[in-house]
């Protein structure tokens, strides 16, 4: 197929573009903006293998870009959308970034689409999408068909993205599948996330800012799990059709974090208790027997998964340090500064 990847310089579509490429003949074309958490080094591998840059090609653009979009997406086969503002705590700073790339991008993707279609040209739409859109929940599971109950600005533009699809799949009669991914961690991870950044701190010694008691809940998938299974929904997904990709490991926050302090062999002195972001949903857990029945499984637990992260930190330090410069001092200040000045031991 020749696929459009969205957002392919980023943390789980540029292990999307990686994977897909060691293991098809697709053509990849990737479009990323860019932005902070778009690092064209996380697609180095690719292009530096003439096997796999025969067949791959990027653009730099925003998916906003409709003149720019439109002939893309009538150039291929499927369009899969990783484009994304996705990190909570940014969300609560600054929501208009968020409804600018996981609404009106996504509008814009959907129209190039349907004008793909108009012109005879059937093209697949894959929405990467969270399981946040589901809200918090205390106990059992969600289910694709539950309702939808984001409580942060970034699970409502990404709720708001996944409705554009649903109704553009049954107005249009698009192509279109969804993937709701659980807590995503692995190599490449940008540092702000809670994995990465206590990975990266802990290796240089510094204080883990740890919201509240730690005691909110997720299910931890491996990165290269979600990527396989974004893939495995793209060629076997039905239309119309949403699919929930858990990874059936739940840990609380404060056990992920003891993890990679035995890991590291770093004392639980350097985790602080700092105060809760607003709105911090307690718990996120899946069902994900629909994804089963059409036939995939993740395959890496998180005791695996967890080493594997860590080391790969461990080995790539000038990938992570030069990320945590600039932009990032400040940003780092904004979130953490005050809260960690009134933080407390764990």
């Amino acid at each position: 197929m020749r696929l459009l990847i969205t957002g392919g310089a980023g943390f789980i579509g540029s292990t999307f573009v990686r994977r897909r490429l060691a293991t098809t003949q697709d053509v990849v074309t990737v479009l990323d903006k860019l932005t902070y958490a778009g690092n064209r080094a996380n697609l180095a591998a690719v292009e530096s293998d003439p096997r796999h840059a025969a067949r791959y090609d990027f653009v730099h653009g925003d998916i906003a870009d409709p003149a720019l979009v439109e002939p893309l997406v009538g150039a291929c086969d499927a369009v899969v959308n990783f484009a994304a503002e996705s990190h909570v705590d940014r969300s609560i700073l600054d929501p208009g970034a968020f409804l600018r790339t996981d609404v009106v991008g996504v509008h814009v993707l959907l129209e190039a689409t349907r004008s793909a279609a108009s012109q005879g040209r059937s093209v697949r739409f894959v929405q990467v999408s969270t399981d946040e859109v589901y809200g918090s929940i205390d106990e059992g599971s969600s289910h694709e068909q539950d309702a939808l109950q984001p409580r942060s600005p970034y699970a409502a533009a990404k709720a708001a993205g996944e409705l554009l699809v649903g109704a553009y799949e049954a107005t249009y009669g698009l192509d279109t599948v969804i993937t709701r991914g659980s807590n995503t961690y692995g190599p490449y991870q940008h540092p702000e996330k809670v994995v990465a950044l206590f990975v990266t701190n802990a290796l240089e010694d510094q204080p883990l800012p740890l919201y509240g008691d730690g005691l909110q809940r997720r299910d931890w998938l491996f990165v290269d799990d979600h990527a396989d299974a974004v893939g495995f929904v793209l060629d076997h997904g039905l239309a119309g059709a949403t699919y929930n990709v858990p990874a059936g490991q739940e840990r609380t926050n404060r056990e992920v974090t003891a993890a990679i302090l035995a890991a590291l062999d770093r004392p639980w002195s350097l985790v602080r208790s700092v105060p809760d972001r607003p709105g911090h949903d307690r718990r996120y857990a899946m069902d994900g027997s629909r994804l089963a029945e059409l036939g995939w499984r993740p395959r890496v637990a998180f005791e695996e998964g967890i080493q594997l992260t860590i080391g790969w930190f461990r080995d790539n330090d000038a990938w992570w340090r030069a990320i945590k410069s600039g932009e990032w001092v400040d940003y780092y200040e904004r979130q953490y500064g005050e809260r960690l000045a009134r933080s407390v031991e764990a």
